[in-house]
């Protein structure tokens, strides 16, 4: 560990490493040795900031929820482009970054759902929760849609949202069960030619 780092600058270190060593090989497989290694911090200065790997695990996610937080919505309320267009071109940067690390990694949070929700009530209830604020972000992006007229007035945006992050999802596990973004490309497809049209 570097001495000149603040604690924030350690804290901050440890959780980008855990991230990076979570994202790689799952929440459970993933020992604090070796992310305390691999960040160079002892494992006394650890348990300074975090009560438990749970506690850990729980940073990891926030941090990771404000990030993808900030990139929906970087998309989704670009001005600049029509609705279904922001929804398209989040979907496409996804499939380029899965693409880019050849279908190992996807959604951390989604894996972390897969791997935790049945397994710990805690982690299940926080990653819900991210979830549920993301299908926010796109009920409200499908509602700006309708004000475009380029969904027809009577759409139901919470369950369209719903349908969206659930498939997109699925569709990410599939990529990578695969290895192929193939799923990713057949979910945007239809999307885009079968369900979010107009009347």
């Amino acid at each position: 560990m570097n001495l000149t780092m603040t604690r924030s600058e350690t804290k901050q270190l440890l959780i980008q490493v855990g991230t990076e060593v979570i994202a790689q090989h799952g929440f459970n497989p993933s020992g604090l040795n070796t992310i305390l290694k691999t960040a160079n911090v002892p494992k006394g200065s650890f348990y300074y900031y975090f009560a438990s790997k749970e506690d850990f695990g729980l940073a990891i996610i926030d941090e990771s929820a404000v990030i993808y937080a900030e990139m929906i919505k970087r998309f989704l309320t670009d001005e600049s482009v029509s609705p279904l267009q922001r929804i398209r071109r989040y979907l496409e940067s996804g499939l380029a970054t899965i693409r880019d690390d050849k279908c190992k990694r996807g959604c951390l949070i989604g894996s972390l759902g897969q791997e935790l929700s049945s397994q710990n009530e805690t982690f299940r209830l926080r990653l819900d929760s991210i979830f549920e604020g993301w299908k926010q972000q796109f009920s409200e992006c499908l509602q700006a849609a309708i004000a475009n007229q380029q969904l027809a007035a009577d759409t139901d945006t919470e369950k369209l949202a719903e349908f969206l992050l659930s498939g997109w999802q699925g569709a990410i596990l599939r990529a990578k069960m695969q290895s192929s973004i193939a799923p990713l490309h057949i979910f945007i497809d239809i999307l885009f030619k079968r369900i979010l049209v107009a009347d």
